[in-house]
């Protein structure tokens, strides 16, 4: 009996040693397994980092420094001040840059951002005389667009490129007759009389109405006021240069808002007098789109609203 007993404890002693080895090999298996992720994920974001880098460090000799101005023109897209005000730094800071080419393909956006950027321009241009900027224009440079463009040395276009459009505008909907149809009560507290302005739930109240309208004269007239100086007496206006109308590129250079044809390679060779162009533009990585999506999504299951206020160079 007591050589049974001996038999079983030598087994269990055995069954439990088997079991505790397999745990620490599992252990030890999770823990390589997280080391190794973590390595993955350390090479990952470095290289992520360096992808959303210009070429500018692997620039060697005199070049045309060209920056990309890309889509609509907002805070949080690529074609924002946060990512064009850095890149039109480097590339005028470069001690090669003979000279830098802003190409744009956007059809306006944000008055704020379209602002921000141009004032960057004409202090880099002030700051580096001896460093020319030019505008080649895609397919469209419109409205807020333009607002940037103005503030170029020179202005190149596409015969069949859009250009123009020097005016603003505040858009939204009205679904106070849908409401009705439906049976649906609009509820809205305030405190202050305008806070519900232009509500689109909401009836238009006149006096609003006049408001906006004056709001948006006084952006228009700070846009005129930007091409004006921007382009000096290369500008024929007429009746409808401020109108908010569009022209192609072959009816912008009659009117003096572009200066002749031309493309990014064509001005870094014949203008520039350096064909060797180097893209300065800073692109977003992964990581860094990733961190965007991330924070829209946290902000929109607090609640948090995103919608601007509809005023826009388009």
């Amino acid at each position: 009996m007591s050589e049974q007993n001996w038999e079983r404890d030598v087994l269990e002693k055995l069954a439990m040693s088997a079991v505790q080895e397999q745990r620490r090999a599992r252990h030890w298996g999770i823990f390589f397994k997280v080391l190794t992720l973590g390595y993955l994920f350390i090479v990952l974001f470095v290289f992520m980092g360096w992808m959303g880098k210009s070429e500018s460090a692997l620039s060697t000799g005199k070049h045309t420094a060209l920056v990309d101005m890309e889509g609509v023109i907002a805070a949080d897209s690529a074609a924002s001040a946060d990512n064009l005000i850095p890149s039109l730094q480097d590339a005028f800071k470069d001690k090669d840059t003979q000279g830098v080419i802003l190409r744009i393909n956007s059809p306006g956006g944000s008055p704020v951002q379209a602002g921000q950027i141009n004032d960057e321009i004409r202090r880099l241009r002030a700051k580096y005389p001896a460093v020319p900027l030019y505008v080649v224009v895609g397919d469209v440079c419109a409205s807020g667009g333009y607002y940037v463009a103005a503030a170029a040395d020179k202005i190149f276009v596409d015969k069949a490129s859009l250009i123009g459009s020097i005016g603003v505008l505040m858009d939204g909907f009205g679904f106070t007759g849908t409401m009705e149809k439906l049976g649906v009560e609009r509820r809205l507290v305030t405190a202050g009389s305008n806070k519900g302005f232009m509500d689109p739930f909401s009836a238009v109240r006149p006096d609003q109405q006049e408001y906006a309208k004056q709001m948006l004269a006084q952006i228009h007239q700070q846009f005129i006021a930007v091409v004006r100086a921007g382009r000096g007496t290369r500008l024929k206006e007429t009746p409808d240069t401020f109108s908010g109308l569009v022209w192609n590129g072959q009816a912008g250079v009659e009117m003096g808002l572009a200066d002749g044809y031309g493309t990014v390679e064509s001005v870094a060779r014949d203008v520039i007098k350096a064909e060797n162009v180097v893209d300065f533009t800073v692109k977003e990585g992964i990581a860094d789109r990733l961190a965007k999506r991330f924070g829209m999504g946290v902000m929109s299951a607090i609640g948090y609203s995103t919608q601007g206020s509809g005023i826009s160079l388009r």
